[in-house]
């Protein structure tokens, strides 16, 4: 199969599980709520690209990027780096770097909230969407949930219906420089729509699940949701 008929395979399958998901995803906070409507989302500033206010509630704009982590930040050479995508999925792959870079590669800007009160407005990345990896595998019906791993040990886990938006993305390039080791480098994804935390950093594997599972900080008492305009940071 050569790279053309790849991307048109890949994309097909997306637009199979946009439309699978698109009712769901609909429905979701950050896309149901409106300024004007029964859940009025909270914050400030002028509205972003999604129709929520720049900075969420409780949430203070940084030019910084203030480094958290479980006190552990893996080397993983490019060439041991390895991502498994398993589960509740037709087609487990294991992607090597290579593999990840073969894949179709997106340009977007987007926000980062902290669940530590925080937010970094307009980052551009670089990397793999969150919906192209799942194309590969074919999540099966019984699919609802995904957690992701890292390789310092942390996990947390995502609906589907989030995991699955456009601006979700496992990247590899921040702010037009290589993803550091100190924020996840080689790859990390990010969940703009979400607090930061549900963005599992030096990534390793994304298990797909028939039911929802508690992840690091959410077994400590953190939401299992964490929608930046509602506030919801712990459960």
């Amino acid at each position: 199969m050569d790279a053309n008929e790849k991307t048109d395979k890949i994309i097909e399958a997306r637009m199979k599980l946009k439309r699978r998901f698109e009712e769901k995803m609909a429905q979701t906070p950050s896309m149901a709520d409106h300024i004007d409507g029964p859940e009025k989302p909270r914050g400030s500033g002028p509205t972003n690209r999604h129709g929520m206010p720049a900075v969420p509630v409780g949430q203070t704009v940084t030019a910084k990027w203030p480094v958290l982590d479980l006190g552990y930040q893996p080397a993983i050479p490019l060439d041991k780096w390895q991502l498994n995508i398993d589960g509740e999925v037709n087609n487990p792959v294991r992607l090597k770097w290579d593999d990840l870079m073969d894949l179709p590669q997106v340009e977007d800007t987007s926000d980062f909230h902290c669940v530590t009160t925080w937010s970094r407005l307009n980052v551009p990345w670089v990397g793999v969407r969150f919906m192209d990896l799942a194309a590969l595998v074919d999540p099966k019906g019984s699919a609802t949930h995904v957690m992701c791993y890292g390789y310092d040990g942390y996990c947390t886990n995502v609906a589907l219906e989030e995991a699955l938006k456009p601006d979700v993305l496992l990247v590899h390039t921040a702010d037009g420089n290589p993803l550091t080791r100190e924020h996840g480098g080689p790859l990390r994804m990010i969940t703009p729509q979400l607090y930061a935390w549900k963005g599992s950093k030096w990534i390793k594997r994304i298990e797909f699940l028939a039911k929802n599972q508690l992840g690091f900080w959410e077994e400590r008492g953190y939401s299992n949701t964490a929608y930046p305009w509602r506030n919801d940071r712990y459960s």
